[in-house]
């Protein structure tokens, strides 16, 4: 359920671009971003801080768009999200006795020290690559096409990414006996 509720604001971007253009499908992606927020807040119990920046940093640069009509600034907003993304996973390498990833509360996982920081890295870099390839894409191709990619490639990349690390985290999978 929590993967669909992920996945809703990119497919209402999506569907209100198809419906009518980049500017409605803006205050869509505003919209469904601060409800993902509060459906985390509200059905979950907890502020899920990723999603919370991102929907500030959308206000912020979809608001831009729409103030001065120019679809450039929700264009890099993937950019910034993936970039502060990398940019905190990296500094928690620094910051801090575990990285990002080894202070959310794990069930399925329990990793020793040195894997957490591989993985981080990892994701970190990942991160990365994927804020270069929105900003290459937005500046490339045409509006159509970027938010085809934006919906559909960045999910796809990151399941893709996902199960990439399948193989390497098996052998540290909890067996189903222990969870109880």
């Amino acid at each position: 359920m929590k993967m669909l509720v992920d996945m809703l604001p990119a497919i209402a971007f999506f569907a209100a671009y198809l419906v009518s253009d980049i500017y409605a499908a803006t205050v869509v992606l505003v919209i469904a971003l601060f409800l993902v927020v509060l459906i985390y807040r509200f059905g979950y119990g907890h502020w899920h801080k990723a999603h919370l920046a991102t929907a500030a940093i959308a206000a912020a640069l979809g608001g831009l768009t729409l103030y001065v009509h120019d679809p450039a600034f929700i264009k890099l907003k993937p950019t910034v999200v993936y970039a502060a993304f990398s940019v905190a996973l990296l500094g928690s390498h620094l910051i801090g006795k575990r990285v990002l990833l080894a202070r959310i509360p794990q069930q399925a996982v329990q990793l020793p020290d040195l894997v957490w920081r591989k993985v981080n890295f990892a994701w970190a870099i990942f991160f990365a690559l994927c804020a270069v390839l929105n900003y290459y894409v937005a500046h490339t191709y045409d509006e159509a096409t970027w938010v085809k990619f934006k919906a559909f490639g960045f999910t796809a990349l990151m399941f893709v990414f996902m199960i990439a690390h399948a193989p390497f985290l098996m052998r540290y999978l909890q067996p189903e006996s222990a969870k109880e």
